[in-house]
């Protein structure tokens, strides 16, 4: 079974992309008048995605929104494939984000350089046609029966990053805004890849925080509770970084000392460093680039105030 239901009128659907579970997940809200899906995921996961509607017994003709939290392969790079099975549906996605999904060409070609071989497992994106394209940072997706779904910018991960909170269950859907959630571990991780920015990124946290949600839904992956206490740790671990890198950059230190300082100092990290190591994907993602986006945002900052 692909789906399961995680809560009133929401399910998730493990995308199993590259043979991987637990890796990237799509979200669905179902009532009687309406669905909604959460992220495309990558090109080529879409046929599990599919798979996983069927499980659902939602009808493709029924699925008019499909809202995508931001555009990297991992989260929107499915869309131009996925709508090409869903004649009625439309992507919302921040106005920044339209051209690169319209036109996929350079983030394809960035997204090899910055993912390397994950690009491949990932898969290319085909593009979205332009008149099925909903641009938006802000605004509310009516449900019927005293729900709905609020859009709010939350950059910092990327300059173009939405998150969705959904009213049935007090839930907020994150992408990458606060992290990678490992369910095993019950641990976060950043996802922080170049370009980075920080000071966005807190100041999305505060306003994630500021909607009080009792639980979270992870693109990376799944569900996770006590909300509020899991943004504030996750604030707290992104200055964690910040203060490791920025006097490993100043001392001039390789990437590989850099690496093991946030692996060892970081208690969270350390945990999960066997882990993530040992994972194709993850080694790639949650450690290399993640870390280079903290090395690349600690230069900038320094070179500013050097100026």
């Amino acid at each position: 079974m692909h789906t399961k239901q995680i809560g009133k009128n929401l399910y998730l659907i493990d995308l199993e992309t590259g043979g991987y579970k637990s890796l990237i997940g799509s979200y669905v809200i179902k009532t009687a008048k309406k669905a909604v899906l959460i992220e495309t995921g990558p090109t080529n996961s879409i046929p599990n995605l599919l798979c996983g509607l069927a499980e659902l017994k939602i009808n493709p003709e029924d699925i008019d929104t499909i809202a995508i939290t931001h555009i990297h392969l991992d989260h929107g790079g499915g869309a131009g494939t996925l709508l090409k099975h869903l004649p009625n549906a439309k992507i919302l996605v921040h106005p920044r984000g339209i051209p690169h999904i319209v036109n996929p060409e350079k983030l394809w070609s960035s997204s090899q350089s910055v993912l390397g071989f994950v690009s491949e497992i990932f898969g290319k994106p085909e593009p979205v046609p332009q008149d099925r394209v909903i641009p938006m940072t802000e605004g509310t997706i009516n449900f019927g029966d005293n729900g709905k779904l609020t859009i709010f910018e939350t950059l910092g991960h990327a300059s173009h990053s939405l998150s969705f909170h959904e009213s049935f269950n007090n839930g907020i859907f994150l992408g990458d805004a606060a992290g990678t959630y490992f369910q095993e571990f019950n641990l976060v991780s950043p996802t922080t890849p170049p370009p980075f920015y920080l000071d966005a990124s807190i100041a999305s946290l505060n306003k994630l925080i500021d909607f009080r949600p009792s639980v979270l839904y992870y693109s990376h992956f799944g569900k996770a509770d006590d909300a509020v206490r899991r943004l504030r740790g996750y604030k707290a671990q992104l200055l964690m970084w910040d203060k490791i890198v920025q006097e490993a950059v100043k001392q001039n230190q390789t990437f590989e000392q850099i690496a093991t300082s946030v692996l060892t100092e970081d208690p969270i990290m350390s945990k999960l460093a066997n882990f993530l190591r040992e994972h194709k994907v993850y080694a790639k993602t949650a450690i290399d680039n993640s870390i280079c986006g903290f090395i690349e945002y600690a230069k900038k900052t320094q070179t500013k105030l050097v100026s």
